[in-house]
């Protein structure tokens, strides 16, 4: 004891201490860690190596090689997962041409491209990352949904998501048809000239209602007829102008006729 006694005093003691414990807790973390333990990890960088070369082969003529943008692409530094899911997803990206806005169309990639893509661009900087299923589940409250959307959606997309045309050629594209996770990641990222509705402006039980409230509407029968598109009084008011006051004016040139 005495040996140890003298021995503790000495200057490399805390060293020594500090060593062992430093082995004992790696050779206990080595033999009690779940086998996959590095799966997750390895598996990630895989998904980053894969999306770069994924990248460089579809996206790198337009946003340049490094992702840094160029005249005829942004930059998609920071654009976060997000954006990149949604933009591949819906088909949007690679663009087939250039155009004053990207159209929805079928996805060029498998959704293990798109992930392994939206991987790569993430790993350039922080940004909204892809969300999980529960925050677009359609499980919400679709009254305050449609209160929600008509405040900040429907000036754009119409009262029920038909759509409409914007400035310069631009338009607010339909949400019928699209899926929860890719309006939410829209509201997100905000594509195209739709502004960014981040958990501060909306939250994501917020953002759950307003996907609950067009999934209702989305599958709700028209009681009142055809809906002429759900496009609001001017198509009505076409329709009555062009079909009724028409059938008006023949009946009465069909009576004048039958008078004479």
């Amino acid at each position: 004891m005495s040996f140890l006694a003298a021995r503790r005093r000495h200057p490399a003691a805390i060293f020594v201490v500090l060593l062992l414990a430093l082995v004992f807790t790696g050779g206990a973390y080595a033999a009690l860690a779940p086998k996959d333990a590095e799966a997750a990890p390895t598996a990630a960088a895989d998904d980053v190596v894969k999306g770069k070369q994924l990248f460089q082969a579809n996206c790198a003529s337009c946003h340049g090689t490094a992702a840094t943008g160029s005249k005829a692409g942004p930059s998609l530094v920071g654009v976060g997962a997000a954006a990149v899911d949604f933009q591949v997803g819906t088909g949007r990206m690679p663009m087939t041409q250039p155009g004053v806005q990207a159209p929805r169309g079928k996805p060029q990639m498998t959704p293990e491209q798109t992930r392994q893509l939206s991987a790569y661009v993430a790993s350039l900087g922080t940004g909204p990352a892809v969300p999980n299923a529960e925050n677009y589940n359609g499980q919400g409250d679709v009254a305050k949904g449609g209160e929600l959307f008509r405040v900040n959606c429907a000036m754009c997309h119409n009262f029920v998501g038909s759509g409409g045309a914007l400035t310069r050629g631009k338009y607010a594209p339909k949400l019928d048809d699209v899926s929860g996770k890719h309006i939410y990641e829209a509201m997100l990222t905000g594509p195209q000239s739709m502004p960014v509705f981040n958990d501060t402006n909306l939250t994501p039980s917020d953002k759950n209602d307003i996907i609950s409230y067009l999934q209702y509407m989305e599958g709700e029968a028209n009681t009142g007829g055809h809906n002429l598109g759900n496009l609001g009084p001017v198509t009505e008011g076409m329709f009555a102008w062009t079909i009724g006051i028409g059938l008006m004016i023949g009946a009465a040139v069909w009576l004048g006729r039958k008078a004479a």
